[in-house]
């Protein structure tokens, strides 16, 4: 299984009620990408890192690994905002080159910061549900707000095929390490094309044996899959709700 598919199973808020997890992440999602304020950004942060590390349990030490992954994107995304090469330096930083200056100003800084912490936030938002839902519990919810059918199916489908493409490249990867497959850079390139090049044939092959066997079964066009249904409490509602009251407060307020 994948790790984050691991971890929301063993998490003690795979059994709150799906609804109310979905619309707090998208929610507060929302919030963070509209307002760019790292006031607001800071509490999403904090109260994302309680829910998933202190209330569903899932380890600090694995939360922050996972956390840092699309840290390094957001970084390099926002370089572009913050250097700048100008013949005239700005007001917050200028590093001569030439006649030249890579250089800045205090108002992209400024705005990388709001970019970069909100990007966070809102990841964290996506982090939270992934962790804590089972994917037949997001795709249920799905349904119930009446995303289109091929969608889901396409989205359940994809998410069945993920475990089977990385257990079928794990096996053939053990196999070519056993073989000296990757002692040095020139092998490792060939030996992970040939990987790949394995990995699509079978895909294909997969794919019709799925499809095989889902009309021996009586496929009709519409996968059903059994969901155990989780009722929400009262409690859990009035936080969820309280606390978006106080980031759409917080938007209309114009945190900085």
């Amino acid at each position: 299984m994948i790790v984050i598919d691991k971890l929301c199973y063993s998490s003690r808020l795979r059994y709150t009620n799906a609804e109310v997890k979905f619309t707090y992440a998208i929610l507060t999602l929302l919030f963070c990408v509209i307002s760019r304020s790292l006031v607001m950004a800071a509490i999403v942060l904090t109260v994302n890192g309680i829910l998933t590390v202190g209330k569903g349990r899932i380890p600090f030490v694995v939360y922050r690994r996972l956390m840092l992954i699309p840290l390094a994107f957001i970084l390099l995304s926002t370089g572009a905002v913050i250097v700048n090469v100008s013949k005239s330096p700005l007001d917050a930083y200028a590093i001569p080159i030439g006649s030249w200056y890579m250089t800045g100003s205090r108002a992209s800084l400024m705005f990388a910061a709001r970019l970069i912490l909100s990007a966070f936030a809102a990841v964290s938002c996506l982090y939270f549900l992934s962790l804590n839902t089972t994917m037949t519990d997001i795709l249920g919810v799905l349904a119930k707000i009446h995303c289109p059918q091929m969608m889901v199916e396409l989205m359940l489908l994809i998410y069945r095929f993920i475990f089977v493409l990385t257990q079928t490249a794990s096996a053939i990867q053990t196999s070519q390490k056993s073989r000296l497959g990757y002692q040095d850079f020139k092998t490792s390139v060939r030996s992970f094309g040939q990987m790949a090049a394995v990995l699509f044939i079978r895909a294909l092959k997969r794919s019709n044996a799925l499809y095989d066997a889902m009309e021996s079964r009586g496929y009709d066009g519409r996968i059903r899959v059994l969901q155990e249904s989780y009722p929400p409490k009262r409690k859990e509602i009035v936080l969820v709700v309280l606390f978006e009251i106080a980031l759409l407060v917080g938007c209309i307020l114009q945190l900085p």
